[in-house]
């Protein structure tokens, strides 16, 4: 089997996926934007259990996977929530440099969906809680201008 391409192009992936989370966030480096999606990926992480967490992070990127795992205390499932508890969170991490804007769910969905396949990403959302397709939306969003492209 050759290597998977998330493994062999992991920084030119992973630049791409911070880009347009930067430029979505309207932030003005990607320090800024890595703690934003860093909070919102573990945001989304604690709500799940291990195993639906793990489910969802064998679609993303290689680094995304990273991320999403990292600094990982095991614990119960904190309730669904709304995107303002989702946002909260995000924003609380690290709070002493944490600039993240109240749009980083949704900035962080667009950027998920511009580099994971529609359809990988709409099965595994299928079996995660239903509070998982909510977090992972984009309303306004015309879905042309998402999916995965070659970077």
């Amino acid at each position: 089997m050759p290597m998977p391409w998330t493994y062999r192009h992991a920084t030119r992936e992973w630049q791409a996926f911070l880009a347009d989370a930067r430029e979505d966030m309207g932030l003005i480096s990607d320090n800024m934007a890595y703690t934003a999606v860093e909070g919102v990926l573990h945001a989304f992480r604690a709500r799940l259990t291990v195993q639906q967490a793990l489910d969802f992070a064998q679609i993303l990127p290689s680094v995304l996977r990273a991320i999403f795992v990292a600094h990982w205390h095991i614990a119960p499932p904190l309730p669904p929530g709304t995107r303002a508890d989702w946002t909260a969170q995000a924003q609380a991490l690290r709070p002493h440099h944490n600039l993240t804007p109240d749009t980083c769910v949704a900035a962080t969905s667009i950027a998920l969906r511009k580099c994971v396949a529609r359809a990988d990403l709409d099965r595994v959302l299928a079996d995660l809680p239903a509070f998982a397709t909510d977090f992972w939306s984009t309303p306004g969003i015309d879905p042309a201008t998402l999916g995965p492209r070659i970077v």
